[in-house]
């Protein structure tokens, strides 16, 4: 049996190795490169970093073209009561000064190197049914985002992100 498993495992290798090293891994899209959990690294306007330097976020991009977003500026104030709905004027404004939720689907450019979101609800009502056309590169586990007219406005905002683990 020994004899027999040799040739067979020795014939499964040359045709992995033949595989491999003739054109068998092919480059991935950027739709494939882009597909997974991304957890936030900074999120710059200009010169500014409107979620502080140390953002909470995460990203969700799935194969069949859907996304979700969630960005949470680091050291939000409790709200005192411990109710989310009986929130003061400050607390609230904290919250939504500091935050950006959203999801829905996407499609990406690979010509233009681009992600195009079509946004079907968020915690800034004006982005529901939106779509919004953001330029995209992804580098091994990096990924940038850049859209050049962001909902805060100031300048070009520029996502950078990194796999998550």
């Amino acid at each position: 049996m020994t004899v027999l498993a040799a040739p067979v495992l020795a014939s499964l290798f040359g045709l992995a190795a033949m595989g491999l090293f003739a054109g068998g891994a092919q480059a991935q899209s950027l739709k494939q490169q882009a597909v997974g959990t991304w957890t936030l690294v900074s999120v710059k306007v200009g010169d500014g970093e409107p979620y502080g330097p140390t953002p909470h976020g995460l990203m969700f991009i799935d194969a069949g073209g859907r996304f979700s977003v969630s960005i949470v500026r680091a050291g939000i104030p409790k709200f005192a009561s411990n109710n989310r709905t009986t929130g003061t004027d400050s607390e609230n404004a904290a919250a939504v000064h500091g935050s950006l939720n959203y999801f829905g689907t996407y499609s990406v450019d690979e010509t233009d190197k681009s992600i195009t979101v079509k946004i079907e609800a968020s915690n800034y009502p004006n982005f529901e049914g939106v779509s919004q056309k953001r330029s995209l590169a992804v580098n091994g586990d990096g990924m940038t985002i850049t859209n050049a007219a962001p909902s805060g406005g100031g300048g070009v905002a520029t996502q950078i992100w990194k796999r998550a683990r």
